[in-house]
């Protein structure tokens, strides 16, 4: 397993609006799949990577979030008593770090990332949305710290920013952040990002996923651009596109399964896509699935 000293941030203060009621108590990134909440996904993507470090950015009403990343010593001992080795490790903490603050105002994504800063210090870091739940053999985010380790060079001792891109061709990409690249040599350049960009208009179908490293030359940037709220709100679109033009932002194709949970039915697709690759669950789930859908063609 790789070793570095570079840190993981987990973006988890939104309101998760989509899917009230539940969210007025229950954290969206505890939406589980099947039996695992959504963000334990991304900590496990941030262990495979190596990244022994985590920050988790949290608001109000999200400390179950806090209880859930502690130690639980009521049932660790019940469950020693009982030898019940496969329900302890359920509930055994991750070997990482894990810290958290809270972004007391919902100022948007900039604004969230300008917390990071006493925590990641003068290295880069690697960012994740967990609405965006990016299964691969070799996990998202090493990708982007190796693609990152090609940028450093004498000249650019911090490197560039990387982001990780899934080429949507032929599909709508009017919803998502899309990348104008640029390829020099053995890397694919940002020239800049463009927003949810109206149908026909997009410069690419390579869109921004919720995955990204930055390098701390990212921290100046989002100070100078605090003054600039848009809508009350300061987004990462503006910083990343300040840095592309100083050619310091590279992207890295993601090749694996990618789940986006961000919305209900996004969410119930991934459940039951999630479920169907679980041995333990395949064989009786597709049979439950089969007679669902009988029954409905019947109904219909």
């Amino acid at each position: 397993m790789p070793e570095h000293d570079i840190k993981g941030v987990i973006m988890a203060a939104g309101y998760g609006t989509r899917f009230l009621p539940v969210t007025k108590t229950v954290p969206k990134e505890m939406l589980p799949l099947v039996e695992i909440p959504s963000i334990q996904f991304i900590v496990d993507e941030f262990v495979a990577t190596g990244i022994r470090d985590i920050l988790i950015i949290t608001s109000r009403r999200k400390k179950v979030l806090e209880d859930y990343f502690d130690k639980e010593m009521e049932l660790e001992g019940v469950f020693r008593e009982e030898s019940a080795s496969a329900k302890l490790a359920k509930i055994v903490p991750v070997p990482v770090n894990v810290f958290f603050v809270r972004q007391q105002e919902m100022k948007g994504t900039a604004h969230a990332l300008m917390l990071c800063e006493p925590f990641t210090a003068s290295a880069p870091f690697v960012v994740a949305y967990p609405d965006d739940i990016m299964l691969s053999e070799t996990p998202c985010s090493l990708d982007l710290i190796r693609t990152w380790e090609r940028t450093v060079t004498d000249d650019h001792p911090h490197g560039c920013s990387v982001l990780s891109v899934i080429d949507l061709h032929g599909e709508d990409v009017s919803r998502y952040g899309v990348v104008d690249p640029e390829r020099r040599g053995d890397l694919t350049y940002v020239r800049r990002m463009v927003e949810k960009p109206p149908p026909g208009t997009e410069p690419s179908p390579l869109v921004s996923l919720g995955r990204y490293l930055y390098t701390p030359e990212i921290y100046p940037v989002l100070r100078r651009q605090a003054n600039q709220p848009r809508d009350g709100e300061y987004y990462q679109t503006e910083p990343i596109n300040e840095l592309a033009g100083r050619g310091k932002v590279v992207c890295t194709a993601f090749t694996g399964i990618r789940y986006d949970t961000g919305e209900p039915l996004g969410y119930l697709k991934t459940v039951v896509s999630y479920a169907l690759q679980r041995d333990d669950l395949r064989a009786d789930f597709v049979e439950f699935l089969k007679t669902i859908i009988a029954d409905h063609t019947r109904t219909e």
